[in-house]
Parts: structure tokens; C-alpha cells; sequence
């Protein structure tokens, strides 16, 4: 029994090291097509990029904290 708690709790770092990463490449990601919206549009400001950081933000701490 006590070799499976070393794994256990190997599986919980993965997880919440999983989510980390999840959390960073969806902001990312939003970043990026506000990025791309800003260049089509041409605005002189990036208000899309920072719209679109801000809603995946958002988003990505909504499903973090589901999975909690």
C-alpha cells in the first residue's frame, strides 16, 4: 500500500501542472485571433487583442475551476 501513494500524488502535480498549461495556451491562443482580428480590421490600437485575452481568460479560469 504504501507504494501506490507516491503515485497518487504524482498524478495530482501532473494534473494541476496539465492545467497550467491548459490555462496559459488558451490565452494564448485568444491573444493570437485578437492579434489577427486587429490586422484585418486595421485599428490603431489593439483593442481586439486585449478583448480577446480578456474573454479567454475568462474562459480558461471558468473550465479551471470546473475541474477543480
Amino acid at each position: 500500500m504504501d507504494r501506490k501513494q507516491p503515485k497518487k500524488s504524482a498524478n495530482i502535480y501532473l494534473k494541476y501542472s496539465g492545467l497550467a498549461f491548459q490555462l496559459g495556451a488558451t490565452i494564448a491562443i485568444g491573444a493570437f485571433i485578437g492579434h489577427k482580428l486587429d490586422q484585418w480590421v486595421q485599428f490603431d490600437k489593439q483593442y481586439m487583442t486585449a478583448l480577446f485575452a480578456v474573454l479567454f481568460t475568462i474562459a480558461s479560469l471558468y473550465i479551471a475551476l470546473k475541474d477543480l
